[in-house]
């Protein structure tokens, strides 16, 4: 498989690391210096199949165009641009393209977003339970709540019909899902969903131990993705 690494931060070195160890070649990688060089006529002179781009909010859904125009795949860990995922579903489908998009690439992480739909789905007969969601990242994260957060959150107010909605802050009313952001220095990622009661407390909770998993992940995707058309999510990859 021939690799674009879109995005040369912590998170690109780790899967330029691991696209080499899994015997794939790297032949760009787009940082900040050379943004021009992510071109159709570029990446079609190197022959790329497929583009990772771990990048800002603020750069993602241009990377994430580029890509598709030029006609490779792209799998982006980015989050903090959804509000132009309908646009990139569109263009996807317009040029028969490939798409992957995950609000995390961790394994671990995805079984932990069906132990939370599936336990919010049991709490719905105890209404005496309030549920509240929490997360602690790097300082360097770029958005708050995580990506992840939001995913924990949605998974709850699909399934639990006493919220009808999530918020970024503390809140007292009763149909809205608390979604506390926290940043502290050298945190990978811990998620945390509480129920809580007059009687007792109920929490499960997912700590990153580092960036391998997540790295190891998008890896995946884009070797799930490679030469196939459509729009997948992890879900799609693990078979859930």
């Amino acid at each position: 498989m021939k690799a674009v690494i879109i995005g040369y931060g912590k998170m690109g070195k780790q899967i330029e690391g691991i696209l080499r160890s899994r015997g794939h070649e790297v032949v760009l990688i787009v940082d900040e210096d050379n943004t021009a060089d992510l071109n159709p006529g570029n990446l079609s002179r190197l022959g790329a199949e497929v583009a990772v781009e771990f990048t800002t909010p603020e750069t993602a859904y241009g990377n994430i165009t580029a890509c598709l125009n030029a006609g490779i795949g792209v799998v982006s860990g980015t989050t903090g641009w959804l509000d132009k995922m309908p646009e990139v579903r569109r263009l996807c489908n317009e040029k028969g393209g490939a798409f992957f998009y995950a609000s995390n690439y961790s394994i671990g992480v995805n079984i932990f977003f069906r132990i939370n739909e599936a336990l919010a789905r049991m709490m719905e007969r105890f209404g005496d339970y309030d549920v509240t969601v929490e997360e602690i990242h790097h300082t360097q994260k770029k958005d708050a709540p995580s990506g992840t957060a939001i995913t924990l959150a949605e998974g709850i107010v699909d399934n639990l019909s006493r919220k009808q909605k999530w918020v970024g802050q503390t809140t007292t009313t009763v149909e809205e899902l608390e979604v506390l952001a926290i940043r502290r220095s050298v945190v990978p990622g811990t998620h945390t969903v509480t129920y809580e009661s007059e009687a007792d407390s109920i929490a499960i909770t997912h700590t990153a131990k580092g960036r391998t998993g997540f790295a190891t992940g998008a890896v995946m995707a884009a070797e799930f993705i490679c030469g196939r058309q459509g729009i997948f999510t992890m879900e799609d990859m693990l078979g859930f």
